[in-house]
């Protein structure tokens, strides 16, 4: 639920050109790969593993971003 809440309010505050968006976006990528790693303990569940690819991307995405934002 943190990833999900913190991805959100990562875009908001982009879209408003927050001056917090670069730490916002180093905040999510933490969430998201807190994510990954919950997803990751639990191998024999699909969707879990599906999740945890999505949130290593969203991670990637958010380190990249955290450079990058306004």
């Amino acid at each position: 639920i943190d990833c999900a809440e913190m991805t959100r309010m990562c875009a908001d505050m982009m879209m408003r050109r927050s001056p917090l968006s670069a730490e916002m976006c180093a905040m999510c990528a933490k969430a998201c790969e807190m994510c990954a790693e919950a997803c990751m303990s639990m191998p024999d569940d699909a969707q879990m593993m599906r999740c945890a690819e999505a949130c290593r991307r969203c991670a990637q995405t958010c380190h990249a971003m955290s450079g990058m934002a306004m």
